[in-house]
């Protein structure tokens, strides 16, 4: 069933776990998401990125999301992420998206809090939640680009000002994360985390988290984490999958018979994820 970002993620704020946020790019990615979901019962928020809209397009995407939530017995959530262009967002509510993202966490704090109040205002009026950023998260996603020394941590006070200010449902924050690979482990500020959550008492958002261990995913879930956004984990076991079938048949050619494998073990690693941080068990009806 299709239902809110906002719903998904207060009912995680309220029983103190967190929800995976996985990005998709196609119909396979989308099948091993919801499969995941369905044979843990968790909770599910699928989302495209920028990059994923421009490939598949908006309505391939929304359609084929609607149609997972509808057959689907846990509840499921679209999700935009980082959206940044304003005209992009409105095309998205347009299409049935329950959840976006603005993120204008490049621009000052009083900059960042007028465009977020906008999209805010406009999404709320029709019942859509929103997620915003605060501070920079390293690493690249889509066509936004953080140099590690430009990254910087969200500030609790300022987090408090943003969240106030804004009206917005739920906040990502800048605490150690980084999108992409890493290329040594991330120190995540569990103390950072903390105090924002006991300061702010909304859902809070991990992004750059695949590749993060399991360890500090559950400390950060512990502190106050709802939402943990997953894309490089699926893309390499779904290319892996995808690489080993091909390499051990290299007679075939069948298309369906090629990314079935990098499904299953997208599928595979998602479930794990699912468990890892709480959700499992955690869907209502």
């Amino acid at each position: 069933m299709l239902v809110t970002g906002k719903q998904i993620l207060d009912h995680a704020n309220e029983n103190g776990y967190a929800v995976g946020a996985f990005n998709v790019n196609n119909m396979e990615i989308v099948q091993a998401i919801i499969n995941a979901a369905e044979e843990t019962q968790s909770p599910v928020i699928l989302q495209a990125s920028q990059g994923a809209l421009k490939y598949a397009g908006v309505e391939y995407i929304s359609a084929m999301v609607k149609v997972a939530a509808d057959n689907a017995s846990v509840p499921v959530a679209l999700h935009l992420d980082h959206g940044t262009d304003f005209k992009q967002i409105m095309l998205c509510l347009r299409n049935g998206f329950t959840s976006v993202m603005i993120d204008a966490s490049k621009h000052s704090l009083d900059e960042n809090i007028k465009i977020t109040k906008d999209i805010v205002d406009i999404a709320h009026a029709v019942g859509v939640s929103v997620e915003a950023e605060l501070g920079k998260i390293g690493g690249t996603e889509d066509d936004i680009t953080v140099a590690e020394k430009d990254a910087t941590m969200t500030d609790p006070d300022e987090a408090a000002k943003f969240v106030e200010s804004t009206g917005l449902d739920y906040l990502a924050i800048a605490v150690g994360t980084a999108h992409g690979p890493y290329k040594g482990e991330p120190k995540l500020d569990f103390d950072r985390i903390k105090t924002i959550k006991e300061r702010l008492n909304i859902p809070l958002v991990l992004h750059g988290s695949s590749g993060v261990p399991e360890e500090s995913i559950k400390k950060a879930v512990a502190n106050g984490i709802n939402k943990i956004n997953i894309d490089t984990d699926i893309r390499m076991s779904f290319n892996k999958g995808v690489r080993d079938f091909a390499n051990e048949n290299p007679d075939v050619y069948d298309p369906r018979k090629l990314l079935g494998p990098g499904r299953e073990a997208a599928q595979a690693v998602i479930a794990e994820k699912m468990n890892m941080f709480g959700s499992a068990g955690k869907a209502w009806r």
